[in-house]
């Protein structure tokens, strides 16, 4: 059973999803099954599922994606009451650190960690988010802090970014490269870029995961 509060947060995230919720499974899959041959067998599919409601998140199970990211710790905790073992969970939202107990609990993979703090109780691999593009809005840690976070934390996987908003794809590529640059110097396997306006660019730069919502729930 969910809370009243769940429930509260779940209608709201249904209002955001722009129709997701009028999409049927078969219309879901066919979309992931695409983009599936169209990345490969190597890249990790993680849908994400902030605009994505509880009720709706069947539409996704019903499709047969396997992945999915949560930007909040409660939205994880509510929608894994329900679905469980359905998915695969990641966390891609900005981990603070009294979260990490729902994270770890539920989660096999951070994708955000930018902070010794949050390392200090996450207790599963993660990767670090790296902030390329010196925004102020975007959370993750400089290159110039980059090994004093990963000399914190002993299960770092490989390293996220998120490039500038821009509208153009191109644009994401001298980011996505530096990242690739940035794990293979340090012997990091994973990376975690690239969304559904710039999954192509990625994967061409070498990620392994993606994390896509919009190109998976609407055409």
């Amino acid at each position: 059973m969910r809370s009243s509060s769940s429930h509260t947060g779940a209608t709201a995230s249904r209002e955001a999803c722009k129709g997701c919720s009028r999409l049927l499974p078969d219309e879901v899959r066919a979309r992931y099954e695409r983009i599936r041959a169209e990345v490969g067998d190597a890249v990790t599919i993680v849908a994400a599922t902030k605009y994505v409601s509880v009720e709706e998140m069947a539409v996704l199970a019903g499709a047969g994606i396997e992945v999915v990211g949560e930007n909040r710790a409660q939205d994880l905790e509510a929608k894994h009451a329900v679905y469980g073992d359905t998915f695969r969970w990641h966390f891609i939202g900005h981990l603070q650190s009294r979260k990490a107990k729902t994270v770890n609990r539920i989660c096999e993979l951070v994708h955000s960690l930018s902070s010794e703090s949050a390392a200090k109780r996450l207790e599963i691999p993660a990767l670090v988010e790296v902030n390329l593009s010196g925004e102020e809005t975007k959370s993750g840690v400089g290159e110039a802090e980059l090994d004093a976070l990963l000399a914190a934390y002993s299960d770092v996987r490989g390293l996220m970014t998120m490039p500038p908003e821009t509208g153009d794809s191109a644009a994401s590529r001298p980011y996505f490269r530096r990242l690739r640059e940035l794990a293979t110097e340090r012997g990091l396997r994973e990376l975690s870029m690239g969304t559904s306006q710039d999954y192509r660019v990625a994967v061409e730069e070498g990620a392994t995961l993606i994390r896509i919502g919009s190109v998976l729930y609407r055409d």
